[in-house]
């Protein structure tokens, strides 16, 4: 049967979004994914977002399928574009806060009368166990740790924003040969189950520039969940302040590390580029 879908970009990290209301299953597969993201001979993604029933008393559930087909725990990003997603499906009826399933755990995003949409990230997982790394001790934090890449020794900080995030601070982030690094950490062997990897260039300490290679993605425009772990890994490290503005690619995040709380949060735009259907 033919699908309706919408295309939304969030800083030109670019989703189909699709309405998945009706199933608690996703409407296509893995690799119809793969085929409807392809930039030449399908619709062109980063990845396929479904907005499926709620769970244990949330408004939806949030599931996305990356340009490679891998299922990704969580995007930032794309859960800012699910809300707009959401709120225009919902129309009159649309609420300012959502409270959304993801594999990450809860996600609340708030749309604001600015257009901006805020979302709480939830608290960031420091230890080794939970990113996944061997470059520490299970129970034991990744600050600051060496790792042989590309031929090179890299000092890097490792946190989980419900997914996996290698920050390493660089000089200039627009001479990172992303293309041919990037892969070599997303497989590394000290991450068991590949990681995001964030190269950040401190302009000043509450202000970064930030180039991204995603797990599943590859280069993109810009990363929400990466742009928290490197706010948090620059915290950690004494390079970043708590409120600190991401510049990437196709725009700026703004991030803020709560002291009290512990938690995340990041505001940043999603709009809606074209709808259309796929009708095989």
């Amino acid at each position: 049967m033919p699908i309706e879908f919408a295309k939304y970009q969030g800083l030109g990290n670019d989703f189909i979004l699709i309405d998945n209301r009706h199933s608690s299953e996703p409407a296509i597969t893995p690799e119809q994914a793969v085929e409807l993201c392809d930039r030449h001979f399908g619709i062109g993604a980063d990845g396929a977002i479904f907005a499926l029933p709620g769970q244990n008393g949330t408004d939806y559930t949030m599931r996305i399928f990356n340009s490679d087909g891998s299922e990704p725990e969580m995007c930032g990003n794309g859960i800012r574009c699910l809300a707009k997603f959401i709120a225009d499906l919902e129309g009159s009826e649309a609420k300012t806060q959502y409270r959304i399933h993801t594999l990450a755990g809860v996600i609340s995003p708030e749309l604001r009368s600015d257009g901006q949409v805020k979302v709480d990230m939830g608290v960031p997982r420091l230890l080794a166990a939970e990113i996944p790394t061997t470059l520490a001790a299970p129970d034991a934090k990744v600050i600051d740790v060496p790792i042989e890449v590309a031929d090179k020794s890299w000092s890097v900080t490792c946190v989980s924003m419900g997914n996996p995030h290698c920050i390493t601070f660089v000089e200039d982030v627009a001479a990172v040969a992303l293309e041919t690094v990037g892969p070599q950490f997303e497989h590394n062997k000290a991450f068991p189950q590949r990681t995001n990897t964030e190269f950040i260039q401190v302009v000043r300490s509450d202000y970064v520039k930030m180039r991204v290679w995603e797990r599943g993605a590859g280069v993109t425009l810009a990363c929400g969940t990466g742009a928290c772990a490197a706010v948090v890994a620059g915290v950690l490290v004494g390079k970043c302040d708590r409120a600190t503005a991401v510049e990437l690619p196709g725009g700026v995040l703004e991030i803020e590390w709560a002291e009290v709380s512990g938690r995340i949060y990041m505001t940043g735009p999603a709009q809606r580029v074209f709808t259309g259907c796929i009708s095989d």
